[in-house]
């Protein structure tokens, strides 16, 4: 029971880390273009991560360390993480934080159907349910009025990387007995200069000022986060895990409101109701499973 809450409070503070990608990189955008800006928040969680990673190598058991058999796993984890940031940074450039924070939700549901589908992963009804009600909070939310979720391709962007994280996070799952250092750190480092590489062949501006930030922001929205999210995974499972991340969403859009002055009606309130039930299933279903 304590390592099951332990896990659950990991994913939350995962989707809490998180959701400070959206209105802060709507901000860096203006400075840096979208793939660089993929690339050097994914440098920065490489780089602080892959330090702590260092200073606990000689601690990590020989068996949580990634062998040759975890490679494919290990390639395809980075591809995706090359392509979801660079998508989503994309979307952001004419979608509004707020929605592009909502629109992200959709990586829970994808990431539940591929887990099920794709990983043979158990999904109790409990879980369907919860999944349900989360991907409900998400559709009040959207459907507000026509001009607050609209298919443009900002909002398709957006939903092409939540569904490619969707894809990745099952990767992970299948890898998350190993060192979440180790797996931040090559997801970090290999996924950033990827994107770079990009980058720098289609000519992206960089304003240096404001690359020190953007470091800082992958450290915390990508590095701490994925490797809490890496850390529940190996008790709760992709699906699960997924379910308790679900209020990245809803907190990247109050931060949204906060920073950017983005409007909330009273719909996010009432999609916030639903989705905290939503989280209350899954966190139900979790603990009953571990009794």
């Amino acid at each position: 029971m304590k390592t099951k809450g332990f896990a659950i409070l990991c994913a939350v503070a995962a989707a809490l880390f998180y959701a400070l990608n959206m209105p802060f990189s709507k901000l860096l955008l203006g400075h840096i273009g979208p793939t660089a800006l993929a690339g050097i928040l994914y440098l920065g969680a490489g780089a602080g991560i892959g330090l702590i990673f260092l200073s606990k190598r000689r601690s990590i058991p020989p068996d949580e360390k990634l062998s040759r058999g975890d490679l494919p796993y290990a390639a395809a984890m980075i591809i995706l993480d090359i392509a979801a940031p660079i998508l989503l940074m994309l979307g952001l450039e004419s979608a509004s934080a707020a929605n592009a924070s909502l629109l992200n939700n959709f990586e829970i549901v994808a990431t539940t159907v591929i887990a099920f589908i794709f990983f043979g992963e158990r999904v109790t009804p409990r879980l369907w349910t919860a999944i349900g009600l989360i991907a409900l909070s998400s559709a009040i939310l959207s459907f507000e009025d026509m001009s607050s979720f609209e298919f443009s391709w900002g909002s398709l962007l957006v939903l092409a990387a939540a569904a490619c994280w969707g894809l990745e996070n099952n990767c992970t799952r299948k890898i998350s007995d190993k060192s979440a250092y180790q797996i931040v750190t090559l997801k970090g480092l290999f996924s950033g200069a990827g994107s770079m590489v990009i980058a720098f062949a289609v000519g992206e501006g960089i304003e240096p000022a404001y690359v020190p930030a953007a470091l800082l922001l992958g450290f915390a929205a990508y590095g701490l986060s994925i490797t809490l999210y890496v850390t529940a995974q190996k008790e709760l499972g992709a699906a699960k895990t997924s379910a308790f991340y679900s209020i990245a969403p809803f907190a990247g859009t109050f931060l949204s409101a906060v920073i950017l002055r983005e409007s909330l009606g009273l719909r996010y309130f009432a999609a916030l109701a639903v989705m905290l039930i939503g989280s209350a299933a899954a966190a139900r279903d979790t603990l009953a499973q571990s009794e």
